[in-house]
């Protein structure tokens, strides 16, 4: 079984580290090792045991910690390399954080498409810390406090003792408008239980709870009728963001979904922020999962979560029309043509409307 890797992340002062050492203490993960960057605000607070090489300490709790000195694989492919040998006590997860002013995609990117870590890791979430002290004026001023908080999969308010309730009441209805997908979690402290903020993923075999939590599409429903009703978000930085979610009745093609998929990551990932789906695709429950430029690889589900058989879509996206996202679907129901060599080829036309409608997305 591949371990999962959670990646924390979070605007500077967010209380990245006060979230570790709360979670740390915690039994449920006694089995965790913890991965932080050397530039990162304060130290965790640990007590040394022993120091199996100079960039790995065991802490107290049990949990193996170390930092990003250059490669976030090579950091990865040691600590299992010294797992395995038995020089590191066996562990079962793996936490990452981030600096507050990192871009999570490059690390998401890396624990999911690196070749070396695919057979040991899998991701499986994205916790993003937001301050409610500072977090509005963060999302109005910073960019990357706003990406950081459209990409997670749990949205962590923290420092929640400290303004009025009304602040707090403001932040999160902004970041649940900003994230419908994420789970807003209020959190003083640093204290929230472990169970809360895991199981981002999906499995093969995961319930019809598993896929409603994942997927939310009650939630892109509700922001989206909010936000054609007043237009989009008010904030300087997310002015641009928008949530849609989209029905189609009939099936997709496994040959229609690769290239749809391939050709809007590459063509359009700056402005595809997130997308997830579960799609009919001949028969067949698949979820998909994109992160801008990333396609995590698709999921075939052991059954149906429910007597839906459409294809359900939802999207984070940022300079994107509604209307020309949905003139790029029709190539989903592509019927691929064989070529000489046996090898599928899109039908040209179908390709040909594709192609223009991509070239619209502006």
């Amino acid at each position: 079984m591949r371990l999962p890797v959670s990646i924390i992340t979070g605007f500077l002062g967010s209380g990245k580290t006060t979230l570790l050492n709360r979670l740390l203490q915690d039994p449920a993960m006694a089995g965790a090792a913890v991965i932080i960057n050397e530039f990162g605000e304060i130290g965790l607070d640990h007590l040394l045991i022993a120091t199996p090489n100079e960039n790995t300490v065991l802490l107290a709790s049990g949990c193996i910690c170390c930092t990003v000195r250059g490669d976030l694989v090579n950091t990865l492919r040691d600590l299992d390399a010294q797992r395995r040998k038995g020089d590191l006590p066996p562990f079962d997860r793996v936490l990452i954080e981030t600096t507050g002013l990192a871009d999570p995609v490059p690390i998401v990117q890396t624990v999911v498409t690196d070749e070396k870590l695919a057979p040991t890791y899998i991701l499986d979430s994205v916790i993003t810390l937001v301050d409610a002290v500072n977090g509005l004026q963060q999302l109005d001023s910073q960019p990357e406090s706003v990406k950081q908080a459209a990409l997670a999969d749990r949205l962590l308010i923290t420092k929640t003792d400290l303004p009025e309730a009304t602040a707090v009441a403001a932040l999160t209805a902004r970041l649940a408008e900003l994230n419908p997908g994420a789970e807003v979690l209020t959190v003083a402290h640093g204290v929230i239980a472990a169970s809360a903020l895991f199981g981002a993923s999906l499995a093969p075999e995961s319930r019809a709870a598993d896929l409603a939590r994942w997927l939310r599409e009650d939630q892109y429903v509700r922001v989206e009728a909010r936000q054609s009703r007043i237009g989009a978000a008010t904030g300087a930085h997310d002015a641009g963001i928008r949530s849609y979610s989209i029905l189609l009745d009939e099936p997709v093609t496994a040959a229609g979904l690769t290239a749809w998929l391939t050709a809007i990551a590459s063509l359009r990932g700056a402005e595809l922020l997130r997308v997830k789906g579960l799609l009919n695709v001949e028969g067949q429950p698949v979820a998909v999962h994109a992160v801008q430029t990333l396609i995590h690889e698709p999921v075939t589900l052991a059954q149906w979560p429910d007597d839906e058989r459409r294809s359900r879509l939802v999207f984070i996206t940022r300079g994107m029309d509604r209307a020309a996202l949905e003139s790029t679907l029709e190539v989903l129901r592509w019927q691929s043509t064989a070529s000489a060599g046996g090898v599928p080829k899109p039908d040209p036309r179908a390709y040909a409307r594709f192609l223009a409608a991509m070239e619209k997305m502006h």
